[in-house]
C-alpha cells in the first residue's frame, strides 16, 4: 500500500513497487517514484526499456500486474482523473480525414474542454493556426507531431506525459516547445518527457534512467555526471546500467 499522505502533501506522480509483465517479459520491474509537482522529468532509455509501458500505466491505459501508481493522489487507472492528464503518444492517434481543427476540438472535448480561445492558443503554439482547416492527411510528419502536442495541451492539464514529443520538429520550433513546457512547470504543472535527445535531457529538472524496466539512476544532469565520473549523459547512462547489471556496453539512451 502507498504511504499515507494528505492531498496537499501528495506528489504529483507516485509509483510504489510497480510491475507490468507480458508473459515472461518484465516490461516494468519494481519501479518506485515520488515526483513533486512543478518540475520537468526526463525519462531516458533505449527502445524496449519500458518507457512507454510506464507512461501507459500512469495514464491508466494499462493495468499493472502488481504495485501502485497514482497521479495527483488518485490511483490509476481512474476515469475521473483523465481530465487532469495530457498524453502525447509516440505514434500519432489522429484522424486523417478530419481537419486540424476538428481533431483538436475532438480530443479536447474528450476531456471536457470547450474553451475555443484555449484551443486556438494550443494551435498557435505549434504554429498550425493557419492550417486549421487542412485535412490531417495533407500534413507532413513533423506537422502531425505538432498537432499531437496541441491535442495534449488543449484542455490545459496539470500533468503532461509526452512520449518523444519533438521527433521530426525543426530546431527553432523545438526551442519554442521547450520554452512553453518550462513556462508550464513554472506555473506548477508536472511534465514527464520520454526522449533520447541528449540536449533535451539537459533541459529537464530531473532525469530518470530506465533500462530493462528498472530505474537505474535519477537526479539532475550535473549530479548524474558527477556520480558516474563521466563527461556526458550517455556515458553516465551506460555506467549506471552496467552497475545495475542490465544493458550492454553498446547501448545508450534512445
Amino acid at each position: 500500500m502507498p504511504p499515507a499522505a494528505g492531498p496537499e502533501q501528495a506528489p504529483a506522480i507516485q509509483v510504489v513497487d510497480l510491475h507490468k509483465r507480458f508473459g515472461s517479459v518484465n516490461a516494468v520491474d519494481g519501479v518506485d517514484l515520488s515526483l513533486p509537482a512543478g518540475r520537468i522529468y526526463g525519462l531516458l532509455g533505449p527502445n524496449g526499456s519500458g518507457k512507454t509501458t510506464l507512461i501507459r500505466l500512469l495514464t491508466g491505459l494499462a493495468r499493472p500486474t502488481s504495485g501502485y501508481a497514482a497521479v495527483l493522489g488518485v490511483r490509476m487507472p481512474a476515469r475521473t482523473n483523465l481530465t487532469k492528464i495530457g498524453y502525447m503518444t509516440q505514434a500519432e492517434g489522429l484522424y486523417a480525414e478530419l481537419s486540424v481543427w476538428e481533431n483538436l476540438r475532438f480530443f479536447a472535448s474528450l476531456s471536457g474542454a470547450t474553451d475555443r480561445g484555449q484551443m486556438t492558443a494550443a494551435l498557435e503554439l505549434v504554429q498550425l493556426d493557419t492550417w486549421a482547416r487542412t485535412p490531417v492527411h495533407e500534413l507532413s510528419g513533423g506537422m502531425r507531431r505538432r498537432l499531437s502536442l496541441a491535442c495534449a495541451l488543449a484542455h490545459r492539464p496539470p500533468v503532461l506525459f509526452l512520449d518523444e514529443p519533438t521527433v521530426g520538429v525543426d530546431p527553432a520550433l523545438r526551442r519554442s516547445f521547450w520554452e512553453h513546457l518550462r513556462g508550464l512547470a513554472s506555473q506548477g504543472d508536472t511534465l514527464l518527457v520520454a526522449s533520447h535527445v541528449m540536449d533535451e535531457a539537459e533541459r529537464c529538472d530531473e532525469l530518470l534512467f530506465i533500462r530493462a524496466g528498472r530505474v537505474v539512476a535519477s537526479g539532475d544532469a550535473d549530479a548524474l555526471r558527477q556520480r558516474a565520473g563521466t563527461r556526458d549523459l550517455e556515458e553516465a547512462f551506460l555506467k549506471f546500467a552496467s552497475e545495475a547489471g542490465v544493458g550492454s556496453a553498446e547501448e545508450g539512451p534512445q
